[in-house]
């Protein structure tokens, strides 16, 4: 498209050869799939991040979020500048950032590949566990509410069972690595299960801090809110909008001691520049105003 728009590569270059272009598109610059149009879910089903959500006896699932979309504008961010620090120290030729949005998805798949490649392992789906790793699941406390608990490292894993009265598996032999625990998988789980749902939430996460195990709430937008680490840390901020409503927004990741950022415009309203665009293009007062009387913008 950019092509024939007269902004491609080849034709930008001629003007100015340092350019750093950044090209993000379903399926990158080449190769057989390029032209075809393609969205975040297309890149998370392509680089294999759906097969493995969800749980093993049902469908691949959605993220919750386009998480796609998101790995593939830091990728090319990173890329641009990575490309920005080569013509600095190397001279002054610009490059284009190739950034495929199924391979950005694909570069974050852990050790998938090798798993595959040497071992003839195929990863699939597992629901809230981690396979070989035990115990880290999602709980359901007698309130409701959902506690996620990481206690698979080995002095993790005997404070934990400590702090839920149970010194007996702390002490277990057959229990002090990951190996041991992950074949008693259901048994540790089952356990656990139990304890959760015999307490409430705050309960459950005000013992596992004592005993220094990590786990969190699973947290809602209105969990964040009221969060104190989150307003420690201050990680939103207040914005308006143009009809003077105050509210909130992220805050700046990462963050910078010397230099930590902040968003000073939340961006136009949606078609606020139209008008002014197309009377750059030579339309009149008028032939906007009917093109928005047919609904054309």
């Amino acid at each position: 498209m950019l092509e024939k728009l007269g902004l491609g590569w080849e034709q930008l270059k001629a003007d100015n050869p340092g350019l750093v272009m950044v090209r993000l598109s379903g399926f990158g610059q080449t190769g057989p799939y390029k032209d075809q149009p393609g969205f975040g879910a297309v890149g998370e089903s392509m680089g294999g991040l759906r097969y493995i959500t969800g749980f093993p006896d049902r469908p691949p699932v959605r993220t919750g979020i386009s998480i796609g979309d998101s790995i593939a504008a830091l990728w090319g961010a990173i890329g641009a500048l990575m490309a920005l620090r080569h013509k600095e120290v190397n001279g002054g030729a610009g490059q284009v950032v190739d950034v495929a949005l199924y391979e950005a998805v694909f570069a974050m798949m852990e050790s998938l590949v090798p798993e595959c490649d040497v071992f003839g392992f195929v990863r699939e789906r597992t629901g809230n566990i981690m396979p070989g790793i035990t115990p880290s699941n999602t709980h359901t406390t007698r309130d409701g509410k959902h506690v996620t608990i990481g206690a698979n490292g080995d002095a993790i894993f005997r404070r934990f069972m400590t702090a839920i009265g149970r010194q007996d598996l702390a002490d277990d032999p057959t229990l002090a690595d990951n190996a041991g625990r992950d074949a008693r998988r259901e048994e540790i789980y089952g356990l656990i299960d139990a304890w959760c749902a015999a307490r409430d939430e705050h309960e459950v996460l005000a013992i596992l801090a004592a005993a220094e195990v990590p786990s969190s709430r699973v947290y809602s937008a209105l969990d964040m809110f009221a969060d104190p680490q989150f307003i420690a840390r201050q990680m939103f901020q207040s914005a308006t909008l143009p009809d003077g409503r105050a509210f909130r927004m992220p805050g700046i990741v990462p963050r910078l001691s010397e230099t930590p950022g902040a968003t000073t415009w939340i961006g136009p309203a949606l078609g606020e520049h139209t008008d002014d665009v197309l009377r750059g293009l030579g339309y009149s007062s008028e032939r906007i105003a009917a093109l928005r009387g047919d609904g054309a913008v």
